[in-house]
C-alpha cells in the first residue's frame, strides 16, 4: 500500500458508529476507494459507500476498542500498491505491507495495530543500467533502463502509464533508490524505478490475445489432460484435505512461468508457513537458483483482519500486471477465493444490503468476473509480450460444487480440475477427478504439444480419455456382477485402466524424481502403457486367457516409470520386455 505523506492526511471526520471492520463517518471529505486513517490509532481503511453526510468504510485492521467520536483522516487517493525492485523475494500482508519490515519495527511476531511501512524499500540503492540514450524518444510503457532485482530476474524500469512521454534529456547509469530520478523527459516528466498503481484498475494492454502456449506444470494429469494457457484461468474446488494447496503449491514451484505471485487469501496460517519455509530451500528447475528469487508471497492468513482478505487478491493481481508489462510469464496462485467471498458476503451483511443466493453479495459473479478477466496473453504498450495466469482455488463447503463461488466461477474459468475427496481417501493424488475435469484450451495449445513434444500427442490423450471414459462405464456392472461376470476384452480394459490411473494420474509430489514429469516424459509414459494395451490385446484375440496376460512379471513396471531419472532407455527395455513376454504366450 502506497504510503501518504504526512502533508496529504487531513483530519475531516469522526466516526458515528463501528461494527467489525465496518465503520462510518460524518463529515468525512472523501470520494469512493480513496484510503482513509481510522481512529486515534489511525488504522487503515477503504471507502465504500458514501450517502450524504454518512461515508462507510472498511477497515483492514482490527476495530476492538475503536469508538464513536474519534477522527477520520482521509488520504484523498485510492488504494494503491508500491511498484519497483524489492517486490520479488519479498512476503507482504493483504495490503501489501511488507511482513519482515513491520516484525523488526515491532520486534515481535504480533503486530500492533495501525503500523505502516512502504511496500518497497525506499531507502535501498540499486544498480540501475540505462537502455536508452539522451535523445531517445519514449512513449507511455517503454523501459528505460534496468536493475538487477535477484539473481533470476532483470527488473525492467518502464515509462508510467500515466505519462505522456517525450525526448530523454537526461539519463545515467549508478546506483540509485527507488525515489531517486533516473531519467528526465523533455516535458518535465522525471521517471524513478517507483510507480504507484490503485489495485482495483487494470494496468493497460494494447493487445488481448488468443494464448497459444500451455503453462507446463509438470503435473501429468494437468498437462496431459487438462492443460491450461499461458495467460488462461483454472478452478481448483475441492473439499477439505482433497489437495488444493499442494497442487498449488507444485504449480508455484514447477509451472513454466518467469514470476509467481501466492496469495494466500484466508487460508490456515499452517498452510502460509509451510510456503515461507519450503520456497526458500527450493531451488528453481530452471536457474538453480533459489525459488524465492522469482516470487512474491502476499499472506492474508484466516486470523487476519477479514477486510484485508477483500484487498489482496487486487494486491496480487496488480503486481503480477506489472510484471507482465515487462514482458514476463506471470502465474497468480490464489488459495482460495471462497475466502475472499465470504470476506464480501461479511461486509455485504454489515452494509445491509440484500443478499443474493446462500447470503453472498448479489455482486459476486460480477467480482469474480473482474479479477479473472485481467489474466491473459497480452502485447504490452511497449510492444514486448507477457502473460498473467489465474489459479484460483475454491474452497466450498462440504466438498458442494452446486455452492455459489464455484458456480459463478466456473461460468468464468476456461479450465476445470475437480478435487475428489474420494480419490483423496484413497491415496491417489493429485485427487482430481478425470471424469468431471475439463480444459477449453485442449484444441488451441494442441498445435505446441505436435510441434515440441511428438505429432500424435492428441491421439494418445484422446485413447487415455476413452479408455477411462469405457472403465467409468464398466464399473456400474461390476459393483453389481462383480470383474470375473465381464468379458475377457472388458477385464482387459479394466486392467489397462488401472495402470493408467496408477502410472499416468498419479503422480508423487514428494520424491525427488516424481514431483516434476516434463511433457515428454509424460507422453512417454501414456506410450508405454498404449503399447501394453496393443500387446495384450493381440495376445488375447490369439487365445491367452486374461489372467495370464495380466500376470506377466513386466506389466508392473509400469507403475515405476515415473521415479525413474532415466525414463527414456527404461520405457524402451520395458516396451521390449512387455512384447517378448506377450508374444511367448502364444
Amino acid at each position: 500500500m502506497s504510503q501518504a505523506t504526512q502533508d496529504s492526511v487531513r483530519e475531516d471526520g469522526v466516526i458515528a458508529s463501528v461494527s467489525g471492520p465496518v465503520v462510518t463517518a460524518r463529515g468525512l471529505d472523501a470520494r469512493m476507494n480513496d484510503v482513509v486513517y481510522v481512529g486515534d490509532e489511525g488504522l487503515m481503511g477503504e471507502v465504500i459507500e458514501i450517502e450524504g453526510d454518512l461515508t462507510t468504510i472498511q477497515v483492514y485492521e482490527e476495530t476492538s476498542g475503536v469508538g464513536p467520536s474519534e477522527p477520520v483522516e482521509s488520504t484523498g487517493e485510492p488504494l494503491t500498491v508500491d511498484l519497483g525492485p524489492g517486490m520479488m523475494d519479498a512476503i507482504y500482508d493483504g495490503v501489501q505491507r511488507p511482513l519482515d519490515v513491520l516484525e523488526e519495527k515491532m520486534n515481535s511476531a504480533f503486530l500492533d495495530r495501525g503500523v505502516d511501512a512502504p511496500g518497497i524499500d525506499l531507502e535501498k540503492k540499486w544498480e540501475f543500467e540505462p537502455t536508452v540514450s539522451v535523445g531517445d524518444e519514449v512513449a507511455s510503457g517503454d523501459v528505460v533502463g534496468t536493475v538487477p532485482e535477484t539473481v533470476t530476474i532483470e527488473h525492467k524500469v518502464m515509462v508510467p502509464p500515466d505519462f505522456e512521454g517525450g525526448e530523454v534529456v537526461a539519463i545515467e547509469d549508478g546506483e540509485f533508490s527507488v525515489t531517486e530520478t533516473v531519467a528526465e523527459l523533455d516535458n518535465g516528466e522525471e521517471i524513478t524505478m517507483h510507480q504507484e498503481w490503485p489495485v482495483r484498475q487494470a494496468r493497460p494492454a494494447a493487445e488481448k490475445k488468443t494464448p497459444r502456449e500451455p503453462l507446463v506444470s509438470g503435473q501429468r494429469i494437468l498437462d496431459g489432460l487438462f492443460p491450461i494457457a499461458k495467460g488462461g484461468t483454472a478452478a481448483i474446488p475441492g473439499p477439505f484435505g482433497s489437495g488444493k494447496t499442494v497442487t498449488q503449491h507444485q504449480l508455484a514451484k514447477w509451472a513454466d512461468a518467469d514470476i509467481v505471485v501466492y496469495v494466500g487469501c484466508g487460508e490456515r496460517g499452517n498452510e502460509m508457513t509451510e510456503v515461507i519455509e519450503d520456497f526458500p530451500e527450493l531451488d528453481d528447475p530452471k536457474t538453480g537458483n533459489p525459488l524465492m528469487a522469482r516470487t512474491c508471497l502476499i499472506a492474508n492468513t484466516s486470523n487476519m483482519p477479514v477486510a484485508a482478505r477483500e484487498s489482496c487478491i487486487y494486491t496480487g493481481i496488480t503486481i503480477a500486471e506489472y510484471y507482465r508489462d515487462m514482458g514476463y510469464d506471470v502465474a497468480l496462485m490464489a488459495d482460495s477465493t471462497s475466502r475472499w467471498a465470504e470476506a464480501m458476503r461479511e461486509i455485504s451483511s454489515r452494509l445491509e444490503e440484500m443478499p443474493g443466493e446462500e447470503g453472498y453479495p448479489a455482486y459476486l459473479a460480477a467480482r469474480l468476473s473482474e479479477f479473472y478477466e485481467r489474466a491473459g496473453y497480452f502485447t504490452t504498450v511497449n510492444g514486448e509480450e507477457g502473460s498473467v495466469s489465474v489459479i484460483g482455488a475454491v474452497s466450498p463447503p462440504g466438498g458442494d460444487f452446486s455452492e455459489p463461488v464455484t458456480q459463478n466461477t466456473l461460468r468464468i474459468v476456461k479450465t476445470f480440475w475437480a478435487l475428489d475427496a474420494d480419490l483423496a481417501e484413497r491415496r491417489h493424488f493429485p485427487a482430481i477427478n478425470w471424469n468431471e475435469s475439463y480444459s477449453l484450451y485442449q484444441e488451441q495449445l494442441d498445435p505446441w504439444f505436435v510441434e515440441n513434444v511428438e505429432d500424435d500427442w492428441a491421439e494418445e490423450r484422446q485413447w487415455a480419455v476413452d479408455v477411462l471414459d469405457e472403465e467409468n462405464e464398466l464399473q456400474e456392472i461390476v459393483q453389481l456382477v462383480g470383474k470375473d461376470a465381464l468379458p475377457e476384452d472388458q477385464q482387459l480394459t479394466l486392467e489397462i485402466a488401472r495402470y493408467l490411473r496408477e502410472a499416468y494420474l498419479q503422480q508423487n509430489a514428494f520424491h525427488p524424481t516424481d514431483t516434476y514429469c516434463s511433457p515428454e516424459k509424460t507422453y512417454g509414459i501414456l506410450t508405454a502403457i498404449h503399447a501394453f494395451n496393443d500387446e495384450a490385446f493381440k495376445a488375447l484375440e490369439a487365445g491367452v486367457p486374461v489372467e495370464e496376460i495380466q500376470a506377466i512379471e513386466a506389466a508392473p513396471r509400469l507403475n515405476r516409470i515415473g521415479v525413474q531419472e532415466d525414463w527414456e532407455a527404461y520405457i524402451e527395455d520395458l516396451k521390449a520386455e512387455i512384447t517378448e513376454q506377450l508374444r511367448e504366450l502364444y
